[in-house]
């Protein structure tokens, strides 16, 4: 992949860029880029209640792609590469982060129904761009990724700074990463960023393989 990196963050995350090169690579830039418009202002630095509906999105793609790339090899005769697995599992690892930051945040009713909103009108979305370009789908998953990645770093910084307390990690999350028993909010956001790193680059690397 052509990525830029920008800054390292810790040993296993970097902080990475993939420049757009084609016409729907520049698409899928400029669409997540507006999404982010909208968070921001919503949300501003309430990066808890950010994480909820945020990571409900963020499940989508995963079991979207996996059921297109399902059908596709049922239709072709065609072994997948290991695509589904790899969907499928993304797609359970954001809802993790979802239950993960449900615990933390507590959302409140309004909050609720946006996360009913937002996973309505993307997933319709989604599936129509995955049918349309599946190329344009995995490269605004993987913008989507490079966003997350730096949405939870300024997370991890505001808990230094103490802006956020470093409450207790929840035992979902505890028991899902194995993490210490008397681990905080700071090594769960680590964690879950580590993970957006990583589906950042698998869907670009998807990205690339269907140019």
């Amino acid at each position: 992949m052509d990525l830029n990196v920008a800054k390292s963050l810790q040993p296993d995350v970097t902080q990475t860029h993939y420049q757009p090169k084609s016409f729907s690579d520049w698409v899928a830039y400029r669409f997540v880029k507006f999404m982010r418009i909208f968070a921001d202002l919503f949300f501003k630095g309430r990066y808890g209640h950010r994480a909820v509906v945020l990571e409900t999105v963020a499940a989508v793609p995963g079991m979207v792609g996996g059921t297109i790339q399902h059908l596709h090899s049922l239709r072709r005769i065609k072994d997948d590469d290991g695509w589904i697995k790899t969907l499928l599992d993304e797609a359970e690892n954001e809802r993790m982060h979802l239950m993960t930051f449900i615990e933390v945040a507590q959302p409140n009713r309004f909050e609720r129904f946006l996360i009913m909103l937002a996973q309505g009108i993307f997933y319709n979305f989604f599936f129509l761009l995955y049918l349309c370009s599946s190329k344009t789908a995995h490269r605004v998953v993987g913008y989507l990724e490079e966003e997350a990645v730096f949405s939870y770093t300024e997370y991890l910084k505001g808990i230094d700074e103490g802006e956020y307390e470093n409450i207790p990690a929840p035992t979902i999350a505890i028991e899902y990463w194995n993490l210490p028993k008397d681990a905080r909010l700071r090594e769960v956001v680590e964690a879950v960023r580590a993970d957006e790193a990583e589906h950042r680059d698998t869907n670009h690397e998807f990205a690339d393989q269907l140019g």
